[in-house]
């Protein structure tokens, strides 16, 4: 696939709060030739993520958390059975000079109340919703202990209210089919599970 140039006309800050803003005017290669018109996109700049998928070989579950997401709210005018306590998979924004890896340990710590035993298996690395964000993913399978996983955890500073359960993994892909797990991260999480659960638990001499 031939490269393709973006030429930026003009970048500028709408709005620096929590989130920034930058609002973009540029040109792009087409791809029968020429160049596009000038385009103003605005783009949001959320920084990125790490997700862990908190899975036990051994016992084979899956450590999910369920918590309050404002997003979903204006969703509701739309679809009114789409929840607003959305069910996921631990997950957290990577700070200026820290690893994602790091990242990774550091949130399941603190939101699933788990270690990471042993090292990371990277799943993909992902844009969230790239018409409108830069926000990527870096996902990763992590092994965990689930013998005692569960309870409310999450830093009080944050806000976070985050409610811990663990399933089996073929509830895990149950949930899944019947549309339980609606949110992108989870989805591919479990999906990454259902094709390489055989393998992790051989591995782990399950």
């Amino acid at each position: 696939m031939d490269q393709k140039n973006v030429d930026i006309i003009d970048r500028k800050r709408g709005w620096n709060g929590y989130f920034k803003l930058d609002v973009y005017r540029l040109q792009h290669d087409r791809f029968n030739g020429g160049k596009s018109a000038v385009l103003e996109r605005e783009v949001l700049e959320r920084g990125h993520a790490v997700a862990v998928l908190p899975y036990d070989p051994i016992r084979d579950e899956v450590i999910l958390i369920e918590q309050f997401r404002p997003g979903t709210l204006s969703v509701q005018n739309h679809y009114p059975d789409m929840p607003i306590w959305l069910t996921e998979i631990v997950a957290g924004i990577i700070e200026v000079g820290e690893k994602p890896e790091d990242v990774a340990r550091r949130e399941t710590i603190e939101e699933a109340g788990c270690d990471i035993i042993g090292p990371l298996e990277t799943i993909s690395r992902f844009y969230v919703t790239p018409g409108c964000s830069s926000e990527t993913v870096t996902l990763y399978y992590g092994r965990v202990d689930t013998t005692h996983a569960g309870g409310i955890h999450g830093l009080e500073e944050e806000g976070e209210d985050i409610r811990v359960f663990r399933v089996s993994a073929e509830e895990c892909f149950a949930m899944l089919q019947n549309g339980q797990l609606c949110n992108a991260t989870a989805t591919i999480a479990v999906q990454w599970l259902m094709i390489n659960r055989d393998r992790i638990r051989k591995e782990a001499g399950a």
